[in-house]
């Protein structure tokens, strides 16, 4: 079988789209939740959870740190001592990432050899990719260069991208996090993976959630049914157009 990613900025309805898929599709489909944000997890990792109670104690977020913002930058700690520290902690919690991303991937390949489609709420590649994967900020730490190159050299990618896209003033409107303009700079992000990803389709978000929800199905079965029955190669200026 297949990976199928539903990407896209808050607000644009990945979570809500893709579980109603589950009931949807006429398809063997297992969800899978594969991003940072711990309270939309369907399994994680122990040592995961105890990141999360850890930062609750602490008055900390309940979610584990995803990309970061571009805006904020905080100051670098004077001394030595302070920051060792700190690149010890951005060690240790991109070294959990890390390996909740592949236990995540190992779940994956568990769903494929029992004959599903994996559909991923989501994706790591997708979600580091502009920070990580392709980014060149020369001050970035050693830990995220590293994640960056497994993320980049071994980290299995999504066979289909589906990226459901929406105005930033939309997406803000809808959930009311971050700015316009951090959600506006998110959403290129994720459309710049067209260069990259070999089928990668736009959904216009700000359509009906039943009429998105017909479109994802469709565009799943129709990659079901090319690659499974035709065997035929999905050509590039079919899958590279958006969904009217």
């Amino acid at each position: 079988m297949f990976t199928v990613a539903l990407i896209g900025p808050d607000g644009a309805g990945k979570s809500t789209i893709g579980r109603q898929l589950i009931d949807k599709l006429p398809l063997p489909v297992k969800y899978v939740y594969m991003g940072v944000n711990l309270d939309s997890s369907n399994l994680v990792l122990p040592t995961t959870r105890l990141l999360l109670e850890v930062k609750r104690v602490r008055g900390g977020r309940p979610n584990m740190a995803g990309p970061p913002d571009p805006t904020r930058v905080r100051p670098r700690p004077k001394s030595a001592l302070k920051r060792v520290a700190a690149e010890l902690r951005t060690g240790l919690r991109l070294a959990n990432l890390m390996a909740e991303e592949w236990f995540r991937q190992v779940l994956v390949w568990y769903y494929h050899r029992r004959g599903y489609i994996v559909l991923c709420d989501r994706h790591f590649f997708v979600d580091y990719y502009a920070y990580d994967v392709a980014g060149n900020d020369p001050g970035r730490p050693l830990a995220n260069r590293l994640h960056g190159l497994i993320l980049r050299r071994f980290y299995p990618r999504p066979d289909l991208i589906i990226c459901l896209d929406a105005p930033a003033e939309v997406l803000f409107a809808r959930k009311g996090e971050g700015t316009p303009e951090l959600l506006e700079r998110r959403r290129q992000e994720y459309l710049q993976l067209r260069q990259v990803a070999p089928h990668f389709v736009i959904v216009d978000a700000t359509q009906t959630e039943e009429e998105v929800v017909r479109l994802v199905t469709g565009l799943i079965a129709d990659f079901y049914r090319l690659r499974t029955e035709q065997g035929m190669k999905i050509r590039d200026t079919y899958w590279k157009g958006e969904v009217p």
